[in-house]
């Protein structure tokens, strides 16, 4: 696989063992493995991902350098609770119910009522099951990593 040099292959070890985000940190590794000699085959086990999706990187990175491997920006409607306030509606859920909630354990409803009152963001019932969800997933990997 054909890899241009635009950075040598201590910048791309620095790179992609310093990167915060992990998915271009996964991109970056990649990358660097490829400019190493390793085959796809080898890259994938390493990496976990597709052929394909191995190649794509390849070709953004022989397009643009590393610019071409950071992600753009996804269609669709943007989250009613924006981004930076991720943190805060982890928190407010590990925290549990308070005595305000008059419940025992949080679930879709009480959610749905937190999200309006504490963070004045309306959702319907499924999407605040739909934001449960995505909420326990960022418990799981820690409140510490939402950004």
């Amino acid at each position: 696989m054909t890899v241009e040099p635009h950075h040598t292959l201590k910048q791309l070890q620095k790179l992609y063992r310093t990167q915060a985000n992990a998915r271009l940190a996964r991109r970056i590794q990649g990358v660097y493995l490829a400019q190493m000699g390793l085959t796809c085959p080898q890259i994938m086990k390493i990496t976990g991902s597709a052929r394909r999706t191995i190649q794509q990187w390849l070709a953004r990175y022989n397009r643009g350098g590393l610019d071409e491997l950071f992600e753009k920006p996804r269609p669709g409607q943007p989250t009613k609770l924006p981004r930076h306030r991720e943190k805060e509606l982890c928190r407010r859920l590990e925290a549990g119910p308070t005595p305000k909630d008059g419940l025992s354990a949080l679930n879709g409803p009480a959610i749905r009522r937190i999200l309006q009152r504490e963070l004045g963001v309306l959702y319907s019932l499924q999407g605040s099951y739909d934001l449960l969800a995505s909420a326990m997933a960022l418990t799981f990997k820690g409140c510490a990593n939402v950004t």
